[in-house]
């Protein structure tokens, strides 16, 4: 799947170079209703506790309701499919995420294209992963893992939150780099297959690290590297993949779309109310509390970050020719 990356980068500069005198008068105007705001996840998930705290902050500073609707399904599809219909006027945003980057190339038929019809708004948070092992297994560094795959292949069992999930994808980019063959196990998400990583049943896993920072501070799992760039606060001891395998990165995000045509002057406003929001000594610690890291970026910034990394990872799936189920 080609991604229009012009016409995608194009709009979240438009939005971006609006003379702030534009900007000002469209936040006067803007909203003139309740704003809803759709969450393709049950209530109570992380994206959705995001959503509630944005929310609210924006609501408090455009004194307009900002409603929350969880319209869970086909792994955040059915509500950005929802948005993409909407009216183009502000007043229906989507939260987005590492879904939907890897649905676009996951799934064949889908009736939208979320780089061409889904504008960024806002880019809210990015969060780590963990290459962890049971304490029992041999290896206690990412260069012993690798040595060991390599004596044993095929006969390490890589957990994975399922087909095109973000433990899966992790570890799949690993496999890759490092040049070695793990056998996928697939479990309906996370919790049931940490489950069997504490059991012993399974390996290895790469899992977002607030699912399993826990886990690891209490000694049921060792985590040997974790997937971002940089090394993280809440695991300061523990080195990157990428410091034994140069290039290697993985890491989720979250973020806040709309409909492609929603006027620039909105899209601007909204970028700068939610980067206020994420420079907040408040919303720094619940993010923290979530295992999640603000990620605040300009229109162009997140625009071509969501580009880049739609296409990332849509090369990892059609290399390891990953299908939804």
């Amino acid at each position: 799947m080609k991604f229009p990356r012009r016409n995608f980068l194009h709009l979240a500069a438009g939005a971006a170079a609006l003379p702030a005198v534009t900007r000002i008068a469209w936040a006067q105007t803007y909203p003139s209703r309740p704003v809803h705001v759709i969450v393709g996840f049950p209530a109570g998930n992380n994206i959705d506790i995001v959503a509630r705290l944005i929310g609210q902050w924006l609501s408090e500073r455009l004194g307009q309701p900002f409603i929350i609707e969880n319209r869970p399904g086909a792994s955040g599809n059915i509500a950005a499919e929802a948005v993409v219909r909407a009216p183009a006027d502000g007043h229906t945003l989507l939260m987005t995420g590492t879904f939907n980057a890897i649905n676009a190339t996951l799934y064949e038929n889908l009736s939208f294209n979320f780089i061409r019809d889904i504008a960024p708004v806002a880019s809210l948070s990015r969060t780590a992963g963990v290459m962890e092992v049971n304490p029992s297994f041999p290896a206690k560094t990412v260069p012993e893992f690798i040595a060991y795959a390599k004596a044993n292949p095929a006969n390490i069992m890589m957990a994975s939150a399922g087909p095109g999930s973000a433990p899966g994808l992790y570890g799949e980019l690993f496999k890759s780099m490092a040049g070695v063959d793990l056998a996928t196990v697939n479990y309906r998400g996370s919790p049931a297959a940490v489950a069997d990583l504490i059991a012993g049943h399974v390996h290895v896993m790469f899992d977002p690290i607030a699912s399993s920072v826990g886990y690891i501070k209490a000694g049921q799992l060792r985590a040997l590297g974790v997937t971002t760039a940089k090394r993280i606060e809440i695991l300061p001891d523990v080195p990157t993949i990428g410091e034994f395998v140069p290039g290697y990165e993985a890491s989720g995000w979250q973020g806040i779309g709309a409909p492609a045509k929603t006027p620039p002057q909105i899209i601007a406003t909204l970028n700068k109310l939610v980067n206020e929001a994420l420079a907040s000594a408040e919303f720094k610690a619940r993010f923290v509390d979530l295992g999640l890291e603000p990620y605040a970026t300009s229109l162009a910034e997140f625009g071509k970050f969501t580009v880049d990394y739609t296409e990332k990872w849509g090369n990892v799936i059609r290399a390891a020719n990953i299908k939804a189920e």
